[in-house]
Formats: C-alpha cells, sequence, structure tokens
C-alpha cells in the first residue's frame, strides 16, 4: 500500500473518532458502529481502502473489549471457550503462543519469563511481545542518541505478529518492515535499570500498543546488550 493510500486511510480513521458525540454514542459497540458508518459514507477512499479502514476499527473494537472486559462474548467454534474478540479468539492465540515457548529462548530465564508472561496477557494478534533474534534484524544503522541509549534503524524479516488465522489455527506475520532499535544500559546515574526500563515498556505495550508500540526483545551478540525492538513510523 502506498504511503498516500495509508495518509488518507489515516485521515479518515481519524474523522470518524473526533466526529463522535459521546452523548449520543455512549458504549463501544455504538461508537463502532458509528465509525463504521463514517467511514462508509466517505467519498474520499476507495471501497478498497475502507474495507482496511473498517479492519482497523473492528481491531480497536476488540481490544478494547479486552482492555475493559466488557462486552458480549461468544463461544469459540476451535476451544469452546466464552472469548470476547470477534476477528479472532483471544484464547486460542495465547494457547498458540504457549505451545511455542519451547521454539525460542533469549538464554536468559528472567527475560524468558517477562516475555512469556506478556504473551499470556495477549489482547490483540497485531500487538504480542517477542523475543527477536538478532540474525533476523538486517541493515541495522545508527540514528541518533536518546538519553543514555544509543538508537538504530533496522529490517525485521518477516516481522510482527499480524492477525489470527482462523482457519489455519495460527498467527500469520506482517512481513518484513523497518523497525527501531533502541539499545539498553545500565548507567549509574539512571533512574531504573535496563530490566525495569524493558519490563516498563514490554508490559506497557502489550496493553496499549498504539502509544508507541514494542515488538519485545533481542541482543546483540557483539557486546551483549539488549535492545529494544520498537514500531517506526513514516
Amino acid at each position: 500500500m502506498s504511503n498516500v493510500r495509508e495518509e488518507l486511510i489515516r485521515a479518515v480513521f481519524s474523522r470518524s473518532y473526533t466526529s463522535i458525540d459521546y452523548n449520543i454514542y455512549v458504549n463501544f459497540y455504538e461508537q463502532t458502529e458509528f465509525r463504521k458508518q463514517f467511514v462508509l459514507a466517505d467519498n474520499s477512499i476507495t471501497e478498497e481502502d475502507k474495507t482496511v479502514a473498517i479492519r482497523i476499527i473492528n481491531k480497536n473494537y476488540d481490544r478494547n473489549k479486552l482492555i475493559y472486559n466488557k462486552g458480549t462474548r461468544r463461544v469459540c467454534e476451535n476451544c469452546n471457550q466464552k472469548c470476547l474478540a470477534t476477528l479472532y479468539c483471544e484464547y486460542c492465540v495465547r494457547n498458540y503462543l504457549k505451545y511455542n515457548f519451547s521454539n525460542w529462548t533469549s538464554g536468559n530465564n528472567v527475560i524468558d519469563n517477562l516475555i512469556k508472561n506478556c504473551q499470556m496477557e495477549t489482547l490483540t494478534s497485531n500487538a504480542i511481545i517477542e523475543w527477536i533474534p538478532y540474525n533476523n534484524l538486517e541493515n541495522i544503522k545508527y540514528l541518533t542518541k536518546g538519553g543514555f541509549s544509543e538508537i538504530y534503524t533496522a529490517d525485521w524479516i518477516d516481522g510482527g505478529y499480524e492477525e489470527w488465522n482462523s482457519k489455519e489455527q495460527q498467527l500469520m506475520r506482517f512481513g518484513t518492515h523497518a523497525v527501531i532499535l533502541k539499545e539498553l544500559k545500565n548507567v549509574e546515574n539512571a533512574s531504573q535499570s535496563w530490566f525495569e526500563e524493558a519490563k516498563s515498556h514490554l508490559t506497557l505495550s502489550n496493553k496499549y500498543a498504539s502509544i508507541v508500540q514494542c515488538f519485545g526483545l533481542t541482543q546483540n551478540p557483539l557486546n551483549g546488550n539488549y535492545l529494544l525492538v520498537m514500531r517506526k513510523f513514516n
């Protein structure tokens, strides 16, 4: 998708939020339905782009249902659990991640447990915390220094999880995309250790990925430093 199309979709998506009268549309469902009707009535984007925008709205609806533990539940046809999400089953996603625990390790039990705990609290299929092997990153380039950290750009081969495939019962990846790497170091006069910073980022992103999405952690094998892998905005 071109940057122009993305910007148009983002603009309509934003207008669908700012146009809501919260005195009339008072709950998640009513607000979501208003946004979808707003998008469908907008003539500035194509029908295909409207489908993309509505899918984003539905994903946000699912996330909000799970964050606030509110809304109509349905019985998942696969696991028979009463799930809140409509585009996927949160229990199936977590079970899939749990099944794959044995397929990865950071080599550090504390970090492994942090990531596993985040995965067991996953809310959406496109905001999942992972251990990312360093060799899955390419074109790593120094960008700048921010605070006590050095910042790099990179391309993540295969990319993060994008959505749940109900037919195949597995998570599908986005494909290669650009990311930001934030190197974590212990500094004597810093207010928190690198692990506390990592835990804060991962825990927050696990619930509120729209703030600044963090995909997970990796480790530079040359110096042993850990790096946060974060979304890169255009």
